[in-house]
């Protein structure tokens, strides 16, 4: 079935004759199979993006909008999230686009907070892919995975006249599909560290001059506490294009008033910090002046802490109890959830899950209130009765498991947090697919042997834990 949209591309929830699987399977033929390690990846025609805007004919649309971007290796998308629920808290209508989604790819498209309905998806996907099909050709095909996302993003924001975009960047900043945006209202970085260095390079500086592209001249932008390589680079790149650069302090929890940030871990006060001031910034250069938000130093306004404790984003520091074990008591078995994928996020995951788990701990009070998804790239997990951890542990082939699994279990074993197990499995998108559910063919075969790998790391660095019966599965 397929939706139809009146000739202004704006979308009604009626007359559907698509199915949902099939534009699933329209969208996974624009996912190249090509390693993302290939050097040519670079750039790779960023120009075509403005030939396909003119083709969805966004280009003033997008120049209307109000625009928040956001880049970070670390951070960003909770920054994002907790920026749409503050400005949301305000009255504002708001679109958020982040990545990536860990369910439905719905999830990529917040409407005042809620994924896009899949009328209203169904609606604009078809109305864009039908365009797009229509006037690419050889020398200007159609666009790959992420980028006909971002193109839909700004659809989607254009036709339902959000007052306010939140765009996290896919992956760099220069040349992310997000970065077409010319003109936006504020700009922020979050925390850097090592990631993508295959695309974006080996060393912070370099990093931190791909995030700095998407700079505009004259455009105001917020920052935190960065390495002191990284920083240098970003106050030069902001120097070059008379960006006032600000580095936001991260929140004070005494101003919250005896609430708890939506966000679980001490590293998200950084990253709420930072939306503060975003926020704050947006408010003023919109025309919305009133009370000064960047005076944190005393109080913060109603709604701020009201979107700061009520943010919600799954697959970051998510405790899931699991409801449909049998046990004599609910909560026995508890899957502690989060994608790091950096050192550094290794040690924040690892700071979380060892507090978190500590019987006293504040999260082990409020976890059975959650509605959450069983869904995180590296989950440490415990049975409450025999206070067993259990590491199930996913890492993609072109990372170095030498950085990331050392480091998270040695930053447990400091805090006296010992995994009995570890279960380490392979990625969903090796079918290239994606839709709510997805299972291989009868026939499929995975190649296990990059767990195996892991799995080899693993029980070489349990060799060096003395007094620990360890096992690997």
């Amino acid at each position: 079935m397929r939706v139809n949209i009146d000739e202004d591309g704006n979308g009604s929830e009626k007359s559907v004759v698509s199915s949902y699987d099939e534009a699933m399977e329209a969208l996974s033929s624009l996912i190249t199979k090509r390693s993302r390690a290939d050097k040519s990846n670079k750039g790779d025609r960023f120009d075509l993006l403005f030939d396909y805007i003119k083709f969805l004919e966004l280009e003033e649309p997008i120049k209307q909008m109000k625009i928040i971007h956001v880049a970070g290796t670390k951070g960003k998308g909770s920054t994002c999230t907790f920026t749409e629920s503050i400005l949301r808290n305000c009255g504002f209508r708001t679109g958020l686009f982040t990545s990536p989604h860990l369910i439905d790819v719905r999830e990529r498209f917040r409407l005042e907070g809620s994924d896009i309905s899949e009328e209203k998806f169904l609606a604009y996907f078809w109305w864009c892919w039908d365009r797009l099909k229509e006037r690419t050709s050889d020398e200007v095909p159609m666009p790959t995975y992420f980028r006909f996302l971002a193109l839909l993003a700004f659809k989607i924001f254009a036709a339902e006249q959000v007052d306010v975009a939140i765009l996290e960047v896919g992956l760099g900043g220069k040349f992310d599909a997000t970065n077409v945006v010319e003109n936006p209202v504020v700009c922020g970085i979050a925390s850097l560290g090592y990631d993508h260095m295959e695309i974006l390079g080996n060393t912070l500086g370099q990093i931190a001059g791909e995030k700095a592209g998407i700079f505009k001249r004259g455009v105001p932008a917020f920052t935190v506490p960065q390495p002191e390589e990284a920083m240098s680079v970003l106050e030069q790149k902001a120097s070059q294009l008379d960006v006032n650069l600000e580095i936001a302090a991260p929140l004070d929890p005494s101003l919250m008033s005896g609430l708890h940030l939506g966000l679980e871990g001490e590293h998200q006060y950084m990253n709420a910090g930072l939306a503060i001031a975003l926020c704050s910034t947006w408010l003023q250069r919109t025309g919305h002046v009133g009370i000064n938000y960047l005076n944190q130093t005393t109080s913060l306004p109603d709604e701020f802490i009201k979107g700061l404790a009520t943010a919600s984003l799954q697959g970051r520091a998510q405790i899931v109890p699991d409801q449909f074990i049998e046990s004599e008591s609910p909560g026995d078995l508890v899957f502690y959830l989060d994608g790091a994928h950096s050192p550094e996020s290794m040690d924040v995951c690892a700071n979380w899950f060892c507090l978190a788990t500590k019987e006293d701990s504040p999260y082990n009070q409020c976890s059975d209130s959650k509605a959450l998804q069983k869904s995180g790239q590296n989950g440490p997990f415990r049975k409450n009765a025999t206070q067993m951890q259990i590491l199930l542990f996913n890492c993609m082939s072109v990372r170095d498991p030498q950085l990331l699994l050392p480091r998270l279990v040695n930053a447990c074993a400091s805090h006296g947090v010992h995994f009995k197990k570890a279960l380490f499995v392979p990625n969903t998108s090796v079918y290239y697919k994606v839709g709510t559910v997805v299972s291989p063919a009868a026939d499929a075969k995975v190649d296990l042997s990059w767990q195996m790998t892991l799995q080899r790391l693993w029980e070489s660095l349990i060799l060096g834990e003395k007094g620990n019966i360890c096992t690997s599965v």
